[in-house]
Parts: C-alpha cells; structure tokens; sequence
C-alpha cells in the first residue's frame, strides 16, 4: 500500500525527524510541500527531492493524490490546518505542543471524533522513549509504594544572554499558552502516573522584557514567561510541583523526581534513572525492560496505524486534549495570580 504525504510546515523536527523517518519506510512517498514562503517551500523541495511545492496549505489538503498531511508549523497553525486536513480526508500527524490553548485543542479533538476512519496523531514528548515503559510498569506495580509527591525541574540558562535574538518559544503569537518545556514534562508525568486533577497555581516572570527580532530587525517584547513554577496535584492524589527556567543555570539538579512511600525513583534528562529504595544502602540503576527501548519511531507509528489500523499510542488527540487542560489553565492561573481548578 503506497501512502503519498504532503508537509505542510517544514522547520527544525520535520526536517531532522519527519523527512528522514518518512523516507525509510518502504512504500511511503513525500510529494509535496508548503512552507512559510514560496522560497523556503521550494528550498525544503530541492534539497529532498520533494516533487511539488503549493502555494498554499489548502491547496495541499485538496490534492486528491495525497493521503497524510506532516504538519510541522508552530503551535499557532495546528488547529486550522488539523481541522482542514482532516475535513478534506487525510490523516494527520502533528507537530508538539498540540494547539495554542485548550479551545484549539478542543476543535482538534472534535474534528477527530468525527472522522473515526483518519489516524490522527501528535509528535510525542521524546525523552522517556528508553526508560519510560520501565518507569510506568514499576510505578503500576508498586515498587514505590504510594506515591505522595512529584518534583520536576528544568533549569537551562538558555535565555541568560539578553542579545540572544527573541525565538519563536518566547512569543505567544506563535506558541500560545506553551510556556517552555512545561507542556511537554506534563506529558511525560501523565503517560508514568496518570492524570492531573483538582486545580493548579502558576507563578513566573518575563526576565528579560525584550529581544532583537531577525524578522523585523527591531527590538520586540517578550511574552512568555522567562521562569515559571507550577504546583498541582495528581488524581492518584500525589502533590507535583513543576520549576522551568531559562534563565537559571543548574542542569546537575534537572529532572523528574517521584517520592514514594517504599522508595524514590530519580530520572534525568538524557533518559537515566535509578530506585533508591528505603532501606538500602545504595540506589541502583534502572535499565529498559527487554523489548520496551523503541527509540524514535514517530512515522513508523504513523504509517502503521494507517496501513494496520493500529491504535495511536504516543501521542493520541485523547491525550494531547488531556496536557493541554494543564498547560492551558495553569497559565490562566499565572495571568490572573490565583490557583484554578481544571476543567473536566
């Protein structure tokens, strides 16, 4: 079964991750391509040997030839060209974060609740892809015990720099309520131990108030928090507190640590991990169990579900809907400085 895909939006991932994982598979053919600009389309054309470039998404999602749209914008177009390419009959896979907010992301999940026949799938958060089928299991099988607080942090120092040129993550025209990495951790804490529920606070700040934009050659305000500090709580009925910043050095404490009643589970960026259980002496390491070490294989997933009808596992609309209420109330709860409760 031959499946053409048309790339609407081709930036940093589509061109690393997606381009490339398309190509392996036997049978998968990329024929088009529509980018920020009619240069940079054609660009992304000649340098993968992409047939076509369109004008515009919509002619694109009206081709009748291609059957699976790669959409690899900034948050601020997911929604429209999701909902458009669905609506036209092609399946999607997006690029992370979902949607701007929790709105967006709701006409998303609908527009895919009424073509149950299309795939639709997000990019998943990547960094668990070694260690997190392991974490999940041990957490559902209690080697922890019950589980009473949960800590992350993320401190990179990427922003210190004021002439650093304002990116894309610091603007909320194009990333919406996205606030750094938070989306993305609260993702990953879901798949290990379940939902978010009750309510969340927010507390952060715009450190640096502006920054030379490339695009316009003009100095531009920042509008996304430079630190940020979330507190919540779990439906499992654990206390979770979330720490970003990007402008805090301290990538020796970055991490995800999960307090149990047994025992502590520690992981780090770079996907390592170990159980410090009470009682022993020495924390040991967690290693993958046999088989669950994927790695990345995003477009493989993608193709699969089409050719095979396989469920979409990392990431489902279903899912993505599910981070988005975080992400999108706990910054509510920032702009108003007062605590939230979720919605359902």
């Amino acid at each position: 079964m031959s499946i053409r895909i048309g790339l609407i939006g081709a930036g940093a991932n589509t061109v690393a991750q997606h381009i490339p994982g398309f190509r392996r598979i036997p049978g998968v053919e990329l024929v088009g391509v529509v980018n920020r600009t009619p240069e940079s389309s054609r660009r992304i054309a000649d340098q993968f040997g992409i047939p076509r470039v369109f004008e515009t998404p919509e002619a694109l999602c009206a081709d009748p030839e291609i059957a699976a749209v790669c959409i690899g914008t900034w948050p601020y177009k997911h929604r429209d060209y999701t909902v458009m390419a669905l609506e036209a009959g092609k399946h999607v896979l997006c690029e992370a974060r979902m949607a701007c907010d929790l709105e967006e992301a709701r006409a998303m999940y609908e527009a895919h609740l009424r073509h149950p026949g299309l795939v639709a799938q997000l990019v998943p958060a990547p960094f668990d892809f070694r260690l997190g089928p392991t974490i999940t299991r041990l957490i559902a099988e209690g080697a922890l015990g019950e589980v009473r607080e949960v800590t992350v942090r993320l401190l990179n120092g990427q922003a210190l720099d004021p002439g650093a040129p304002l990116h894309w993550r610091q603007r909320r025209d194009y990333s919406g309520r996205n606030v750094m990495m938070f989306g993305i951790y609260v993702e990953i804490i879901e798949r290990w131990l379940g939902r978010h529920a009750g309510s969340v606070s927010a507390d952060g700040a715009i450190v640096i108030p502006e920054r030379f934009d490339p695009e316009t050659g003009t100095m531009q305000p920042v509008t996304v928090p430079d630190t940020y500090v979330v507190s919540g709580e779990l439906a499992r009925g654990a206390r979770i507190t979330y720490h970003f910043s990007s402008v805090a050095g301290g990538a020796e404490a970055n991490g995800i640590a999960i307090h149990g009643t047994k025992a502590v589970l520690r992981w780090r960026p770079g996907d390592t991990a170990e159980l410090h259980v009470f009682g022993q002496p020495h924390p040991h390491a967690i290693e993958p169990d046999p088989g669950t070490d994927r790695g990345w294989r995003v477009e493989e997933d993608f193709i699969a579900s089409i050719r095979e009808g396989a469920p979409v596992r990392l990431t489902s609309f279903e899912d993505g809907l599910a981070y988005m209420r975080v992400v999108d109330t706990a910054h509510r709860s920032w702009e108003e400085g007062r605590r939230l409760p979720l919605p359902e």
